[in-house]
């Protein structure tokens, strides 16, 4: 994957919306003074550039009735049939992240279930019929904390583009 190289005003705008996602551009283009129009534009450039993907509301799964987060790790009888169990995975609601790794399993994925029985319903007939060899569940009891990267330690160019020229 490639590195993007940012300067010290894509920084400076990826600390503040990382900070709050709904600051208004012009809120970021006084902090920054710069104008709104440059905002835009850098905005939409580390868009382009995937540094940014997308703004979202994040739900609460536990005020939504899903209070069993489980971790599970997953070995496939046959790991080439990898991208094929991932498709599968996306057509499970429960399923929120999926990650190949390396150790002890192929593929490690987070899931929200309403109780541990449906936890257990879930790894029983939606995750077993996907050609597991087994696999190893972890509950989580609680999320001692959830952050974004710290901004300050990416590297920086040391050159500014001026979008206003």
């Amino acid at each position: 994957m490639a590195q993007h190289i940012l300067d010290s005003l894509d920084k400076k705008i990826l600390r503040l919306i990382a900070d709050d996602a709904r600051i208004p551009f012009l809120e970021v283009a006084r902090c920054c003074n710069v104008s709104g129009a440059a905002i835009h534009q850098r905005i939409q450039k580390l868009n382009n550039m995937g540094v940014l993907k997308g703004s979202q509301f994040i739900i609460d799964p536990e005020k939504i009735g899903y209070e069993t987060c489980a971790y599970v790790g997953l070995n496939l009888k046959n790991p080439a049939q990898f991208d094929d169990v991932v498709e599968e995975l996306k057509s499970i609601p429960e399923v929120v992240e999926c990650h190949y790794t390396t150790g002890d399993y192929d593929m490690f994925i987070k899931i929200y279930a309403f109780n541990n029985h449906h936890l257990l319903n879930i790894i029983h007939d939606k995750l077993q019929p996907l050609g597991l060899s087994r696999s190893e569940t972890i509950i989580s009891f609680n999320s001692a904390f959830n952050r974004q990267l710290p901004i300050m330690d990416i590297p920086v160019s040391d050159e500014i583009i001026d979008e206003e020229e």
